[in-house]
């Protein structure tokens, strides 16, 4: 038989509320507080905000049991997933959104995200009730989903019984809020696995999409770091394991490798991961087309420690032949026709003469170019020869298969589209007298950016800016004015694509946009 007490329990005193002195009391027994009778009792105060005492009460037990479970899996580094206590689910985690999130997956972004497998997936799934770790990396792929703005549900992805009036963005920010204070309870660092990798992969892609770079740089450095610890950049490490999982960490690995690239491009950041290992195998997965993939890494393999650090400056050791090979070697990295999906077609397309125009930015700004010049890559005018070619390829892909890339594609088109404008300014234009030239080509990307999901509210308004700031009066009005795009043909016998893959859809995302340097005082004022 419960014993009485002479004076009210702690939660009770706390809350001002009559006690019936038993342990436990009938008044935490119903709010499901402990009930203790430590505290020294003191002298009655004024009537508090009860609702308000219960709750703090609930938030300081939440907090006691998290720093038991975060001591506990202090003890226990390499395994998670024998942590004593089940972690803390989130309603909104449910089966039929991880299914929807990974059909997505798989129809979308596997064949330029090539990290995850069907069966890998299950596994999470049936370890996220007893693994912080399943279950940490399940909430950050679903929230990455969900944030990309053009990744398009699956039938049967419905989350709104779940999640009431809350948007697809607000819940895959819950999520990502759910992976990180998951994340505190368990440490993933001193051992840390390929699965600890992947979650801070996915934390950068939220971030990134979120316009929080700071923060993405962050989860992306952790990810290499992790990658590192765990020796994927030693080739001798992919020769224990499954080959499912030696398969898809070294496809994690290259991903690491490009992403961290174009990164270090984008926002002047230094590299990590070099190309120590071999490349992933088309025969490893016939059936999925990861040929795209391997030419997305050959794309980037170039720019290295020396590109990169001549590209924030960091060395000075550059030359107009090593500039001219490179831009050499980025014409002749993809195939005049790729094998595989449209998505991935404009990825590398686009990613192509980006690169190119990346290059010939650092030959402007080391003063390599000239108006003479034999190789048109070390000319003035050779960004209009890479808008030419950009128009000549987005001309023929379908508005979905660009869009699926977010506000990654749509940056490298305004860089591209910002560079022909400060070219257009300053260089000698001759109206040509049948075709089309220079402004045809700044008229289809403005359209194309316009048009593009993400575009027209963050880079149509600094595109618009910049052409009227530096463009004369009379070129700036016809450019601004909505026109439709135009259409360059390719060679009839050279398709740039073979097969095309029906089932890409529609993205967009909001970042800020990546700024061309000032280039004017490189060019010649006669």
């Amino acid at each position: 038989m419960a014993t009485a007490t002479k004076r009210a329990c702690d939660a009770c005193h706390r809350r001002k509320v009559r006690c019936n002195g038993q342990q436990s009391c009938a008044n935490c027994s119903q709010a499901g507080l402990t009930c203790s009778y430590d505290t020294i009792p003191q002298k009655k105060g004024p009537k508090g905000n009860r609702a308000k005492v219960i709750s703090e009460l609930r938030l300081k037990e939440d907090r006691k049991k998290a720093d038991h479970r975060r001591q506990d899996s202090a003890h226990n580094y390499g395994s998670p997933t024998s942590s004593p206590s089940s972690p803390s689910r989130s309603t909104f985690l449910t089966q039929e959104l991880i299914d929807g999130c990974t059909d997505s997956y798989f129809a979308q972004l596997y064949p330029t995200m090539p990290i995850m497998q069907t069966e890998q997936v299950w596994a999470l799934v049936a370890e996220m009730d007893t693994s912080l770790e399943a279950y940490c990396l399940l909430c950050s792929f679903c929230a990455f989903m969900l944030i990309q703005p053009g990744i398009e549900a699956k039938a049967g992805q419905d989350t709104k019984p779940h999640i009431g009036s809350c948007s697809r963005a607000s819940l895959g920010r819950g999520l990502l809020d759910e992976a990180l204070r998951q994340r505190k309870d368990y440490n993933y660092t001193e051992n840390p696995s390929v699965n600890a990798v992947i979650t801070s992969f996915f934390l950068f892609g939220c971030f990134f999409g979120l316009d929080k770079h700071n923060t993405a740089w962050f989860y992306l450095r952790e990810a290499t770091t992790l990658a590192q610890i765990i020796g994927m950049q030693d080739e001798e490490t992919y020769t224990n394991g499954s080959h499912m999982a030696t398969t898809s960490m070294r496809r994690l690995y290259w991903l690491l490798f490009v992403t961290e690239r174009a990164y270090a491009l984008q926002k002047h950041r230094p590299l990590t991961l070099h190309a120590t290992i071999n490349l992933p195998s088309v025969a490893d997965d016939p059936s999925k087309p990861i040929a795209g993939f391997i030419h997305l890494v050959n794309l980037y393999r170039p720019f290295d420690d020396t590109f990169i650090g001549l590209w924030n400056k960091s060395r000075t050791d550059c030359s107009t032949l090593w500039l001219a090979n490179l831009q050499t070697q980025l014409l002749q990295a993809l195939p005049a026709v790729l094998d595989g999906t449209e998505t991935q077609a404009a990825d590398l397309r686009t990613s192509q003469h980006w690169l190119r125009t990346i290059v010939w930015q650092l030959s402007i700004t080391n003063g390599f170019l000239s108006s003479t010049s034999t190789d048109s890559s070390m000319t003035f005018g050779y960004p209009i020869e890479i808008a030419k070619d950009l128009v000549a390829v987005t001309s023929q892909l379908s508005q979905r298969s660009m869009e699926v890339h977010g506000v990654g594609l749509i940056e490298k088109l305004f860089d591209v589209a910002c560079t022909l404008i400060d070219v257009m300014s300053c260089v000698p234009i001759e109206s040509p007298t049948f075709g089309i030239g220079p402004q045809d080509y700044l008229n289809h990307l403005v359209h194309l950016i316009s048009t593009l999901r993400g575009g027209k509210s963050r880079y149509l308004p600094l595109l618009i800016t910049k052409i009227s700031d530096t463009l004369p009066s009379h070129m700036a009005a016809s450019v601004t004015q909505p026109m439709m795009p135009i259409k360059v043909e390719q060679s009839p016998e050279i398709p740039f694509l073979q097969h095309h893959d029906s089932s890409e859809t529609q993205s967009s995302n909001t970042s800020s946009p990546y700024s061309t340097p000032p280039f004017l005082h490189y060019y010649p004022t006669s």
